[in-house]
């Protein structure tokens, strides 16, 4: 861990995986690597990994979310997979099965950004709850689509055109007791109110 790394409080983040595929090898896992890699270039506080690659099962995603948030301690949990009409579909459900609070601006924010990719994204189910004081988020399945929705999208110059879920997930952990992340701002500029901001520790 580098001294500016130690200077934040530590996070737990989980990452879930959720293909029936993928989980029984037949083909290899696009999901958990493509969510560590943009929480790791993203989030500056040290990061403990809790991954799982799991099936489509809606008892099991539900056990899983349930484990991570009340065993594991994660603060922040992500999913990635299931979201879709297909009958094997059941992430969204599995985790409103645990919610505390149903948090639907983060799913309603996605499929914004996707929609200006292509029309299939009012397909898509992703929402976003909180169990304890931990925030669950549904992402999309496919790598790009997810460093999409995170990070949000950006003209030839750099300047946010449509802000990406992300911007809004360190003070919603402000809110629920969680600890205070702070981010890399040429990844994605967290918001707060100027209240709830903390000096960055040197």
């Amino acid at each position: 861990m580098s001294e500016a790394a130690s200077a934040f409080e530590p996070v737990r983040i989980g990452v879930v995986s959720i293909s029936d595929r993928a989980s029984s090898g037949v083909y290899e896992d696009k999901g958990l690597p493509a969510l560590q890699d943009w929480l790791g270039r993203a989030v500056r506080n040290p990061v403990t990994w809790v991954p799982r690659l799991i099936a489509d099962e809606r008892e099991l995603i539900a056990q899983t979310l349930r484990e991570l948030v009340d065993l594991e301690g994660c603060h922040l949990v992500l999913t990635t997979g299931g979201t879709g009409p297909a009958l094997r579909d059941v992430t969204p459900e599995a985790t409103l099965d645990v919610a505390d609070k149903e948090m639907p601006g983060f799913g309603e924010q996605m499929r914004q950004i996707s929609l200006r990719f292509v029309p299939t994204a009012i397909l898509s189910r992703q929402t976003a709850v909180i169990r304890k004081q931990a925030l669950i988020l549904n992402l999309p399945g496919q790598p790009k689509s997810i460093a999409e929705t995170l990070e949000g999208l950006r003209d030839a110059e750099g300047k946010s055109i449509v802000p990406g879920i992300f911007a809004a997930v360190p003070y919603c952990i402000d809110l629920i007791g969680g600890p205070y992340i702070e981010t890399n701002a040429a990844v994605c500029d967290a918001f707060r109110p100027k209240s709830a901001r903390r000096p960055v520790p040197a």
